[in-house]
């Protein structure tokens, strides 16, 4: 779809990967965007294979399926690579992003032949920097904005704070925690 960016998100139940995709949902559409965020996976349990969905657009999304042919993909598990091709469907010209300790060339030979351009953030130290837990839900969406420019840094982080002190009201270290991982990703995704 003309003027859309597609993004597809691998991760395992539990670390985050749908809860991402829809709050990149939500902040871009009270950016003005139309959006879709969805997930897909099979039995419900921790540590199964999921994937998720977004669609972003400045026009009117009329399609309502599936992403076969994204313009990036998120890996939320660095484990998946040897089980999962990632980047089917994935062209050239747009990006994988994973969550790695890990060069992007020394991810590279794990993509089965995938040309495009390669991002690394690691996401584990980031959330146990700033949260003191691994959560790397939040390290990896400021990682597809960061990479993606699906909207602009600072108006990214603005309406996460928004998003965050209305989920985490009583809990406002969780809000400054959230805030300083995604910053802090946008320093450290390696290219």
């Amino acid at each position: 779809m003309k003027n859309t960016i597609e993004i597809r998100w691998h991760g395992r139940g539990g670390q985050g990967a749908k809860t991402a995709a829809l709050l990149l949902a939500d902040v871009s559409f009270k950016a003005g965007k139309y959006v879709q965020g969805f997930p897909e996976y099979g039995p419900e349990r921790m540590g199964a294979p999921i994937t998720a969905y977004n669609r972003i657009s400045d026009l009117p999304i009329t399609v309502h399926s599936n992403i076969y042919e994204p313009d990036y993909v998120v890996v939320v598990d660095e484990g998946l690579l040897d089980g999962i091709n990632v980047t089917a469907g994935l062209s050239p010209e747009g990006a994988v992003i994973v969550n790695s300790a890990k060069s992007p060339e020394e991810i590279v030979p794990k993509l089965r032949g995938y040309k495009g351009k390669v991002y690394t953030v690691d996401a584990r130290k980031i959330s146990v920097a700033t949260l003191g837990k691994y959560f790397p839900n939040s390290p990896m969406l400021a990682a597809v904005v960061a990479v993606s420019k699906v909207m602009d840094k600072e108006q990214f982080l603005g309406e996460m704070e928004a998003s965050y002190k209305h989920k985490f009201s009583k809990k406002p270290e969780v809000i400054e925690g959230n805030m300083n991982a995604l910053r802090m990703t946008f320093e450290e995704v390696n290219v």
